[in-house]
């Protein structure tokens, strides 16, 4: 580990957890919406609050359940698995390498997901779920998180002069840039594509 409180476990699980609860709570509320509509849907939903920013239309797309069935429910799936890492590293667990690789890929797989939704929502949809955001910031926070970790142990196998270079960036804050840059990237993308009417009363 780099010396510095941002590279320690604590650091690294903490977001980690943190993202996680964050993108709980979020998939929570998408499934319980999820099952108003399927029940009426016709219903108004509490973030449907114009034209743009309404998740009653962005859950009533084909998108929204790709395995037939709501997105959401897959976030219940994930995240407790996330919160339940963050926590056991925060413990001071050692996850076999083995386990973080498989990990890493699978989250991988996770934020390719989030950010496809989250283009669909801006081109096709023309619609954009507050809650939805949410979830796509806590995916990509949790995978920063869990690269970082990797990146720290080198579970990823690098060279060992990849490794140092590695251990550089970070050290110079590029875990902190990517989350400014994750940020930056969801807020500038609606706000470019929408403008003014995100605000529209």
């Amino acid at each position: 580990m780099l010396p510095g409180w941002r590279h320690s476990r604590w650091w690294v699980f903490g977001t980690m957890t943190l993202s996680g609860v964050v993108g709980l709570v979020a998939a929570l509320v998408l499934s319980i919406d999820a099952v108003q509509l399927a029940a009426q849907p016709q219903q108004v939903l509490v973030c449907d609050i114009n034209a743009v920013v309404s998740c009653g239309a962005v859950a009533r797309s084909w998108q929204a359940a790709l395995l037939g069935f709501p997105n959401a429910f897959l976030g219940l799936i994930a995240e407790p698995v996330v919160i339940t890492i963050g926590v056991a590293g925060l413990g001071g667990t050692r996850f076999p390498r083995w386990f973080m690789v498989g990990a890493q890929g699978v989250y991988t797989l996770g934020l390719v997901l989030a950010y496809w939704l989250f283009v669909q929502s801006l081109s096709q949809i023309g619609a954009v779920c507050p809650w939805c955001l949410l979830v796509t910031v806590s995916t990509s926070l949790v995978w920063i998180s869990l690269t970082h970790h990797n990146l720290l142990e080198n579970n990823l196998g690098l060279s060992w002069r990849a490794h140092q270079r590695v251990l550089a960036a970070l050290r110079q804050g590029a875990d902190l840039l990517a989350t400014i840059l994750v940020l930056a990237v969801v807020i500038g993308a609606v706000l470019a594509v929408h403008g003014t009417a995100v605000f529209a009363g």
